[in-house]
This record gives C-alpha cells, sequence and structure tokens, in this order.
C-alpha cells in the first residue's frame, strides 16, 4: 500500500493562499498548478473552489503521490498530473487562464526560474492570472532571520537554489507582459505574488 506524502507546511499555508485564491481565481476556470509536489493543496483547493478545472503538474517522480491524493478526495475538477519540468518546453502547449505555484521559485536554479517564466508566458491567457507563493528578498535583503537562515540551508543543499530577489523575479514576470497586481503578506515569512498578463 502506498502512504501517501505529507507536508505539514502545505496544512499551515492552505487557509491564507486560499483567502488570496478565493479572490484572484475567482472569475477563473482552468488552472495550472506548477510543482504540485504531494498533492495536498491541489485536493484542498480543488475541493473549495469547485468552479475551477485545477490541472496538477510535477516531475514524474512526484506523480504516485499526487495520485494517492487524488483517489482519496475524488474530485471531478482536479486532474491527473501532468509531466512538467520546467527545463523542457512539451508543457507549453497547454492553454490556461491562471497560473498557480507554491514553494517552487527558492528551489529552481535561476536558469529554471527563467524558463518557468518563458513558459507561464506562453501558456497563460491574456487576462490571465500567475499567483506564486513562497519566500522572496526585497531590495536585496531578507525580509527575517528564518529566511537567511532557509536560505543558507537552501544553498547547503543546493548552490544553484535559494530565495529570489522580488525585483528580479518581476523583472521576468515583465518581460513576459506580466504586471504585478498584489503583493500580499502571508505567514511564515512568505508572500503571495499576482500578477496579470496584459
Amino acid at each position: 500500500m502506498f502512504d501517501k506524502p505529507f507536508s505539514e507546511s502545505c496544512v499551515q499555508n492552505r487557509d491564507p493562499i486560499l483567502a488570496v485564491l478565493r479572490v484572484w481565481f475567482a472569475d477563473r476556470r482552468h488552472v495550472l498548478e506548477i510543482g504540485s509536489g504531494t498533492g495536498q493543496h491541489a485536493v484542498y483547493f480543488g475541493a473549495e473552489l469547485p468552479h475551477l478545472r485545477w490541472q496538477t503538474a510535477d516531475v514524474p517522480p512526484h506523480h504516485a503521490g499526487i495520485h494517492s491524493w487524488l483517489a482519496e478526495a475524488r474530485l471531478t475538477n482536479v486532474l491527473p498530473p501532468l509531466a512538467l519540468d520546467v527545463k523542457q518546453t512539451d508543457w507549453r502547449s497547454g492553454r490556461y487562464d491562471a497560473v498557480f505555484s507554491a514553494n517552487t521559485l527558492h528551489i529552481m536554479s535561476w536558469p529554471e526560474v527563467e524558463q518557468f517564466f518563458e513558459g507561464v508566458g506562453e501558456v497563460l491567457e491574456a487576462g490571465g492570472i500567475l499567483a506564486v507563493y513562497g519566500p522572496f528578498n526585497y531590495g536585496g535583503h531578507y525580509t527575517s532571520e528564518s529566511n537567511a537562515r532557509f536560505d543558507a540551508w537552501l544553498k547547503a543543499r543546493d548552490p544553484a537554489s535559494g530565495v529570489r530577489d522580488f525585483e528580479a523575479v518581476d523583472a521576468l514576470a515583465r518581460a513576459q507582459g506580466l504586471r504585478l497586481r498584489q503583493d500580499i503578506a502571508m505567514p511564515a515569512n512568505n508572500r503571495t505574488l499576482v500578477w496579470r498578463m496584459t
């Protein structure tokens, strides 16, 4: 029997994120989640936002865990995971009016972050919404001691990863025609950034 993967942070952050999605995804229909991880966010948001068709996606090693959460939830509006590696381009053929991603940019290398935004620029329709949750630096500075420690831990694990600078990330978004609409403080010194495609 396959044990479902479990992330405590998903439980801790899902309601604050849901409050943001209730506003920004209220008129959305088809959402691509980049980096579905365990699958916990997908089933929670899919159940709470039944008007959305929620497309899970991640690298194949995470698919078994996502499938286990989907099988238990039995939600008709949450779709089985696509194989999505930002370094590849095959996932860019889809079209969505919203994209969501949580806790992904800081575990990617910077070239992968660039490819993330390039791909979003291709799959997101005009007027589409991108919502990204995670820690960010501002003006080259950490927003908390805990984020500084987290960044050191990330870099010790993978020197190419790390907490990203908001300004650099926003520049990538702007290059794809995305304009920042809201920057929302979240628990545990995280943010949710919301962009709209022009």
